[in-house]
């Protein structure tokens, strides 16, 4: 693999520029791997670059642009139909990296390959990193659709700020996304076969041995082809309430995407694993009552017509798909509260369902609560969460209109 190398056919002035007039940051060829192809090929229509102006403003830019030419991309020899949630390699990935106290301002797509760290860097030693996830969909015409790429953007951002790091704009973050997923077009799986997961990173990587923010920052972007995140599929899973380790506490960083959050479920998600559970849902650590979320998704309980998720108030994530999957209910006629919900509640549910970026939507089949097990519907998919299901990923994939101007389309 050869470390560190620029994407072939970039002129050596390139720079990364936050311009939302093009939805292709590519030359026409980049395919020089040797890695074989599968027999799916795709006719795409491919933008042609202007670098000339560095003028954005947000909201992002949806609108095509003309002057295209035609090319042929052949995807990666893999088994799509048996794709699983795992990391696999890909061509490209995408660099930048600024000091601390100053701006992100140009980047490079790089061969994908190890990255160098001191043993000293912010991020080893302390912790200093944020990370982010959202998936690119291949649609049937062949073009590429991001969702929501700029709600990632504002939430990194966000968590920036509360880990002392600076942070791409809402435009650098967009455009690097929208560059490694065109780099990486072959890797993403045929329509309905799977996503594209796009993985950005910001991280303290300069050296510090005192407790202080790191010197450097790295922000970064893999991505890697994926299938559903539980081997159920789209299947109910089985949770088990954990109530005496906790994920987050207040004051804590519970409401930011930081790295250490994800480290502190590993002890109670194996137990819970070991013995046969899909994943853990964590209680408030102070009443020990109220649910929280499951260790990488937001939680919904559903009574009625009324839908009732744990309100954002500093410990749980503010998931994005959690956010999408509130406002597609309430169009579809639910009424949906943000509030404190307690265990009882949940356990009286006529249906649970988890939200997030890897799973979308998660129906839960069963609750473990002190020994107890409450079984919900028949071992189905509950009617609610199929039905919000269905919308989210089909408005994902192109498959509806997106009335919600939610979806970025890349060709």
């Amino acid at each position: 693999m050869e470390t560190g190398a620029v994407l072939v056919g970039f002129q050596p002035n390139y720079t990364l520029c936050p311009s939302r007039h093009s939805s292709s940051l590519l030359p026409p060829s980049f395919s020089n791997r040797n890695l074989s192809s599968s027999p799916f090929k795709l006719q795409l229509q491919r933008k042609q670059l202007s670098l000339g102006s560095c003028q954005a403003s947000y909201p992002v830019r949806r609108n095509a642009v003309s002057d295209t030419y035609s090319e042929t991309v052949e995807l990666v020899d893999l088994d799509w139909d048996n794709l699983g949630f795992g990391f696999l390699p890909t061509d490209y990935m995408y660099i930048m990296k600024c000091a601390q106290g100053e701006s992100f301002s140009k980047g490079d797509l790089k061969r994908f390959a190890n990255i160098e760290l001191s043993p000293s860097a912010g991020v080893l030693n302390y912790g200093q990193g944020l990370f982010e996830g959202l998936k690119a969909y291949r649609k049937e015409d062949g073009n590429i659709l991001l969702f929501r790429p700029e709600e990632n953007a504002l939430r990194m951002i966000l968590g920036a700020e509360r880990m002392c790091m600076p942070s791409p704009t809402v435009e650098q973050f967009v455009d690097a996304v929208k560059a490694t997923v065109l780099a990486n077009k072959r890797w993403i799986p045929p329509a309905g076969k799977g996503s594209l997961y796009i993985r950005p990173l910001l991280m303290g990587s300069g050296a510090v041995l005192g407790l202080s923010p790191a010197p450097e920052y790295t922000f970064l972007i893999y991505v890697s082809p994926v299938g559903n995140y539980f081997k159920e599929g789209v299947a109910p899973i089985n949770l088990i309430i954990e109530h005496e380790l906790h994920r987050a506490t207040p004051g804590g960083t519970g409401g930011v995407k930081t790295i250490g959050n994800y480290a502190a479920v590993l002890k109670a998600q194996s137990a819970a694993k070991a013995k046969g559970y899909s994943d853990v849902l964590y209680l408030d650590c102070v009443h020990k009552k109220y649910l929280e979320e499951v260790s990488s998704c937001n939680v919904f309980v559903v009574k009625d017509n009324v839908i009732s998720t744990p309100a954002i108030k500093g410990t749980i994530l503010p998931g994005i798909t959690r956010k999408s999957i509130i406002d597609v209910a309430r169009r579809q006629g639910f009424q949906v509260e943000e509030r404190l919900v307690t265990v009882e509640e949940l356990l009286e549910a006529d249906e649970v369902f988890c939200t997030g970026t890897a799973v979308v939507v998660s129906p839960v089949g069963s609750i473990t609560y002190l020994g107890k097990r409450v079984s919900y519907g028949e071992g189905g998919v509950g009617t609610v969460s199929q039905q919000l299901y269905s919308v989210l990923t089909r408005l994902q994939m192109g498959l509806i209109e997106d009335n919600m101007k939610w979806t970025v389309e890349l060709s």
